[in-house]
């Protein structure tokens, strides 16, 4: 797995978990939620390409076409 992958997710949650806090402390709780929400569908996108990479490379060793 690739370093700069998991800085990557590792930001996305960091960026998203301070606009969770300062939501829900301004009484936006419901506009944080969204937010989180938003922030999972990102990294699970993410991850979607690259299983999609990884079954690639496992038919390019099988030489499955």
């Amino acid at each position: 797995m690739e370093v700069n992958l998991i800085l990557k997710i590792a930001g996305i949650g960091i960026i998203v978990s301070v606009l969770c806090q300062v939501l829900a402390k301004n009484g936006r709780s419901d506009q944080s939620d969204y937010v989180s929400l938003a922030g999972i569908m990102i990294v699970i996108f993410i991850l979607i390409n690259k299983v999609g990479e990884l079954i690639d490379v496992i038919k390019g060793v099988f030489g499955v076409v």
